[in-house]
């Protein structure tokens, strides 16, 4: 057995379920209203991890089911954003974003030859800056319509002012949508000195060098960049348009 991995076992399942206690405790006690949320987060991720683990080696030995499986993360990641901007009737525009800030970076990476062409390298790489574009797209979304609705007055005043709609939309939530690219920033500027990311340890773990190590991490935080600082770009466009919306911020 590999000696950096992690040992499966009761003890495995003992730890996890000690770490689910222990923020399930600390929601309860910072009185955070999501400690039911915890639980079923976890829960979720014990059944996903499990059947994607069964599947991922039947996946890979095709480039048809990889495609397919990439489809399904879009899907799901555009389901999730919808839902946490305002509801799941916004997945038709939601996947828009993710796509728009994935699909050029991923097709950059591979087609560059800076990873292998081969299912086992394009799906993990899939995987991120779909995941990446995701989060990106629910914080742009959902702070754009926090800030339209608090200052509402402001968007009314621009206009009667001449201003059209979206651009007295963009006026209003523009300057705080840069805020969802704060966890990427903060990840990268400190990578390395506070955070390993998963990357970096997959390649050491996998038998790579630290310098390879470094340079697909590297990769994968500048290309995350680039993913998230689209995806805000047209989620913050699409919330101006009024696309994604609110039925108290329509």
């Amino acid at each position: 057995m590999n000696q950096a991995a992690v040992s499966i076992g009761p003890v495995l399942v003992v730890v996890l379920a000690a770490l689910m206690m222990l923020a399930v405790a600390a929601a309860a006690v910072g009185r955070l209203g999501v400690g039911r949320a915890v639980v079923s987060a976890s829960l979720r991720a014990v059944v996903q991890l499990g059947a994607v683990s069964l599947l991922i080696a039947a996946v890979l030995r095709s480039w048809w089911a990889t495609a397919a499986f990439i489809t399904l993360m879009v899907l799901v990641a555009a389901a999730t954003s919808g839902r946490r901007i305002g509801s799941w009737s916004l997945v038709r525009f939601t996947i828009l974003p993710i796509v728009a800030g994935a699909l050029p970076a991923g097709t950059l990476i591979v087609v560059a030859g800076t990873v292998p062409i081969s299912e086992v390298a394009v799906l993990p790489i899939a995987g991120i800056l779909i995941g990446g574009a995701m989060t990106a797209t629910s914080l742009a979304g959902r702070r754009a319509l926090d800030e339209l609705h608090g200052r509402f007055g402001e968007y009314e005043a621009a206009l009667a002012l001449g201003f059209l709609p979206r651009d007295a939309a963009l006026e209003v939530c523009r300057p705080t949508a840069g805020q969802a690219l704060v966890p990427a920033l903060d990840q990268t500027r400190t990578v390395g000195l506070v955070t390993l990311p998963g990357a970096f340890v997959g390649v050491l773990l996998g038998g790579g060098s630290a310098v390879q190590a470094g340079a697909t991490q590297l990769m994968v935080l500048v290309a995350l960049l680039a993913v998230e600082a689209i995806a805000v770009a047209v989620t913050i466009e699409l919330v101006a348009r009024g696309s994604l919306h609110r039925p108290e911020v329509r």
